[in-house]
């Protein structure tokens, strides 16, 4: 028989990414006794991969996301005290915010130092941790949610809270109480593929980017029907000058080496993130072909099929792009990243429309101008389509519509399919946390439901603490 073990708390939060993080770090701030859930051994998620923050300015270089996502950054500059330079130019915590044509703007962060900073800030505000615990199953009482249980070790753990966030990405808590959600494309069903990131150090950017100088073609351009949103400059002179930029490219590469039979990988271009150690990259290009995220046998099978395709990848590397000729391997991210899966319906739903008319509410809890980056689920393709000016996000989109006492933070947040190929975005998901964990703990103190919190109220603490909403 499993052992059991009954936890009461204000706030309860499973998944302690950039979401889940984010409204953890804000609920106990506001003095909400926070319980943090989280299935790995570590708190970021997608942070602590080499994805950057993508987006903090706009189109036209104004800064539009502050908050916790920019303190994050700010304590990753002092973290390791002197914060070095490194003779290749990237810096130790992070390269800081910095404009890119193709990503509007990057913000490298060190994928270790996020480890330890998380876990020092949780400290700091008291945040009860629980890790390498998974969401198994919910009660629901009159349509409000009274208690989650999670397995960790061999024992159950009946959580009890006045106020829950799911930030598993998946949805997965949604789901299991049975709140309404979407999955896939409109009319088509079909789901963004994931990647699987790895970092490569001993490459020599100024080899490479010699390289692009001769060969101008090589980063990736304005196609029709395909990337419409590159900005002029997105050249081998950016990369140079740019310790953190991220380069996508080697079409013709992958083109050529495709015709020869030598292309290990189902997708037409590279994407690496230079990161804030010497010499090292973390590679986004797998990509796993018609998946589920959140169906076992698909995670299952996308996780062999993608370690399985690093050495040939690698290999590549190393035989045909120049200034990786001595890169090698040194580390591999502990589970595949998936960009979409199910999106929980709230009491608001972001739209298409809402990111193309650059719509702000008047309940905005967040504003934000990523393009919409849509990878195709099922061929080698990635689509953008620019968003000209900030849209807005509304409250509604973190309270679920038909479960009371849920809400939701990071990439599971009520949106349609195509609103999602921006709000998906790590920058944005820590906004969007930290507003659902503001609203919680607001909601605790007042002793009501998510569905009642205060807008006007909840709005101004968010800006109180440097967001930037309008």
């Amino acid at each position: 028989m499993m052992i059991r073990e009954s936890i009461k708390t204000d706030v309860a939060i499973f998944g302690a990414g950039p979401g889940g993080l984010g409204a953890a770090i804000a609920a106990a701030r506001e003095g909400a006794k926070v319980l943090l859930v989280e299935r790995m051994g570590y708190l970021g998620g997608g942070m602590a991969t080499g994805l950057p923050f993508l987006a903090f300015f706009d189109m036209h270089k104004r800064r539009i996301i502050g908050g916790i996502a920019n303190e994050i950054v700010e304590r990753l500059k002092t973290l390791s005290g002197e914060n070095p330079v490194w003779p290749d130019g990237s810096v130790e915590g992070t390269s800081g915010h910095r404009y890119c044509p193709m990503h509007i703007s990057t913000t490298t962060v060190n994928q270790f130092y996020t480890r330890i900073l998380f876990f020092q800030w949780a400290k700091e505000l008291g945040i009860r941790l629980m890790l390498h615990c998974e969401t198994a199953g919910a009660a629901v009482e009159n349509g409000r949610l009274k208690m989650v249980s999670v397995v960790g070790k061999g024992k159950a753990f009946d959580i009890e809270a006045k106020v829950f966030i799911d930030g598993t990405g998946d949805g997965d808590l949604g789901y299991l109480a049975g709140a309404s959600f979407e999955k896939g494309a409109e009319g088509t069903g079909l789901l963004q593929p994931p990647t699987l990131m790895f970092n490569l150090s001993g490459v020599d950017f100024d080899r490479f980017i010699d390289y692009l100088e001769e060969h101008p073609e090589e980063p990736i351009r304005n196609t029709e029907g395909g990337f419409s949103h590159i900005r002029p400059g997105y050249d081998a002179q950016f990369f140079r000058n740019h310790p953190g930029h991220i380069f996508v490219g080697l079409q013709e590469t992958i083109k050529r080496l495709r015709q020869e039979g030598k292309c290990p990988i189902d997708r037409d271009s590279i994407i690496y993130i230079r990161q804030p150690i010497p010499g090292t990259v973390a590679v986004n290009t797998i990509r796993i072909k018609n998946f589920d995220g959140s169906d076992v046998y698909d995670l299952t099978r996308g996780e062999q099929d993608a370690h399985l395709q690093i050495l040939p990848l690698i290999k590549m590397f190393r035989e045909y792009v120049p200034g990786f000729e001595k890169c090698y391997m040194t580390s591999i991210h502990p589970f595949i990243s998936v960009r979409e899966s199910r999106r929980i319906m709230g009491i608001r739903k972001l739209t298409k429309e809402d990111t193309m008319t650059a719509h702000v509410p008047n309940d905005t809890i967040a504003i934000f101008s990523y393009f919409i980056d849509t990878h195709i689920g099922n061929s080698d393709k990635t689509v953008s389509t620019t968003v000209a000016e900030p849209y807005g996000v509304p409250y509604g989109c973190t309270v679920s519509k038909d479960i009371d006492g849920l809400m939701m933070a990071g990439r599971c947040i009520s949106a349609d399919s195509y609103a999602h190929g921006s709000s998906r975005i790590m920058t944005l998901c820590v906004a969007l946390g930290e507003a659902a964990g503001t609203a919680a703990a607001l909601a605790v103190k007042q002793n009501i439901s998510p569905r009642d919190v205060n807008v006007a109220e909840l709005r101004g603490i968010l800006l109180a603490h440097g967001a930037i909403l309008k």
